[in-house]
């Protein structure tokens, strides 16, 4: 029986103790700052946010090219033989990601690739998924796991709230208008995974502490997320009281497992210090 090999971008943000246990193998994306690139995962989001405090700029990200995913593709079949790889890609819609990993794929055999159109906690759900499919399953043919993957996307739910306004309006996100007003007013826009396009839903009023709350409550009233799973995820400065209280409204709310996810380099960019974000499945 040939093993199947999970892989996915940093992008998922697929934390080190999963991805070891599972063996699913993770491809870095790029955080470009004062002229250098560097490997998402190799450099420390506190960096970034250093960065943007002396020049009140963001890094840019980019993509894996073609050669790096022919490099990781090639890296795989090399460690695990005869392997059959099914790589769960970063939103074809935000990234050239995606379309990097089918242009290399012309030179693979025994290779499939699933755009899972969601990022960070949304993407890390279904390859979490699949991972069970696989663990609970493991004759299962390649075939039928791309299918059952693929039927879980639509599915697959991501909610958050931006840390920083300032990071949104350097990034080119927000206009400088709606950066003072929204400043004034203290709102932070919800963003969500629509068709695999980050869109801007809602926007709530006030602290942290209290949006994060709204945020998780609009989400559960929204979504009838599995109970068995849910994923918080979050970027460096967030408060510990308000992940104590999130984690203590879930607990309430039925889910059994909580997993928490620190933001890594490519998404604290967009993110900026502070963020929340939640992520399930649908049943």
């Amino acid at each position: 029986m040939r093993r199947i090999i999970l892989s996915t971008e940093s992008g998922a943000d697929l934390p080190e103790d999963l991805a070891e246990k599972h063996a699913v193998q993770v491809v870095p994306m790029h955080v470009v700052m004062d002229g250098q690139d560097y490997l998402d995962g190799s450099l420390p989001v506190e960096d970034i946010y250093d960065y943007y405090d002396r020049s009140k700029k963001i890094p840019s990200t980019t993509s894996t090219n073609a050669h790096e995913y022919h490099d990781f593709f090639t890296k795989i079949q090399a460690d695990f033989p005869d392997c059959i790889i099914i790589h769960i890609g970063y939103t074809s819609k935000a990234s050239s990601s995606f379309q990097n990993a089918v242009i290399a794929s012309e030179n693979f055999d025994d290779l499939f690739l699933i755009d899972a159109l969601n990022v960070t906690g949304g993407l890390t759900a279904i390859v979490m998924h699949a991972v069970t499919l696989l663990e609970n399953e493991p004759a299962i043919e390649s075939d039928r796991l791309v299918e059952k993957i693929k039927a879980i996307i639509p599915k697959s739910r991501l909610a958050f709230v931006p840390g920083s306004l300032e990071f949104l309006r350097a990034g080119g996100r927000v206009s400088n208008v709606a950066y003072l007003g929204g400043a004034l007013l203290k709102l932070k826009p919800r963003i969500e995974l629509i068709d695999g396009k980050l869109v801007s839903t809602k926007k709530y009023r006030g602290k942290m502490s209290s949006v994060a709350e709204k945020l998780l409550q609009d989400y559960l009233n929204q979504f009838d997320i599995d109970r068995e799973q849910l994923y918080f995820q979050y970027s460096i400065g967030l408060d510990e009281s308000i992940k104590l209280r999130v984690e203590e409204i879930a607990k309430e709310n039925g889910f059994k497992n909580i997993k928490w996810m620190q933001a890594g380099a490519m998404i604290s960019t967009h993110a900026g210090p502070g963020g929340f974000g939640i992520a399930g499945l649908e049943v």
